[in-house]
């Protein structure tokens, strides 16, 4: 198992890189991957633009199905602590005053797609996929969606959220998701061109210009009823029965 969930650093520009590093499990994110990237945010003083990325093969698959089932084990106060810790670190990635750039390869599931959402900027490379399958395990993406309503429109949001489908790089562009779809040996070096796109503007005028678009936009995942909502369907009898089914490999018994 990787001993760093989230790596950080800041180089000689300003340019911070954030690496999601749980490549054994696809990056998907456990309380330890969320508080390493609370850490790698309260390291970025004096960065100019962030790239995160995903080590190995995908960028990020969601929630850790078996962490999800031992914190539904849990009180209701430790489960809305834990989707207030993720919800913060979302919020906190969407208004960073830097601008913000996703370097997407392979999967990007549930989480992975608010994650992306929250960004200014997303390159996929042609090998990428989505979904937004929470409703699949009982539970529901309740603290990404106002991201994702912002990124794709409501519209969208309403397919693919309650279908759980997955969809290509391309229909990730045309949708909003993402910006670009470039072959994934050009990932990395599209990547660096956008970041001295970026380099060449002025830092505080980057910042307002980012804070004044995020108070027009009617997303905001630090609403506390979105918290508790989306801690209490943890611990419902659907997602104790979705988490079964992800465990046991067979059909959920709805």
């Amino acid at each position: 198992m990787s001993l760093q969930p989230v790596l950080h650093e800041l180089d000689a520009r300003g340019v911070a890189t954030v690496t999601l590093n749980r490549p054994e499990v696809n990056n998907a994110y456990d309380e330890a991957l969320i508080q390493g990237l609370h850490d790698a945010m309260d390291a970025l003083t004096g960065a100019r633009a962030v790239v995160l990325r995903g080590a190995g093969r995908h960028f990020q698959a969601g929630a850790d199905l078996k962490w999800i089932a031992r914190v539904a084990a849990q009180s209701v106060e430790e489960n809305e602590r834990i989707s207030h810790a993720t919800a913060m670190a979302v919020h906190r990635l969407n208004t960073l005053p830097v601008p913000t750039l996703a370097l997407v390869q392979g999967g990007c599931f549930g989480g992975g797609t608010g994650i992306v959402a929250a960004c200014d900027i997303v390159i996929a490379a042609d090998n990428a996929m989505f979904s937004i399958a929470e409703t699949r395990w009982g539970l529901t993406a309740a603290i990404i969606l106002p991201q994702l309503a912002d990124a794709i429109g409501a519209r969208q949001v309403r397919r693919y959220a309650l279908s759980g489908e997955r969809f290509g790089a391309q229909e990730a562009r045309r949708i909003g998701l993402v910006h670009e779809v470039v072959p994934l040996a050009e990932l990395e070096s599209t990547g660096a061109k956008m970041v001295e796109q970026l380099l060449q503007n002025a830092p505080q005028a980057n910042a307002e210009t980012k804070a004044t678009a995020l108070d027009y936009a009617w997303g905001n995942v630090h609403e506390e009823k979105l918290v508790k909502a989306h801690a209490a369907k943890r611990r419902s009898a659907e997602a104790a029965e979705g988490l079964a089914s992800f465990v046991e490999k067979r059909a959920a018994r709805w």
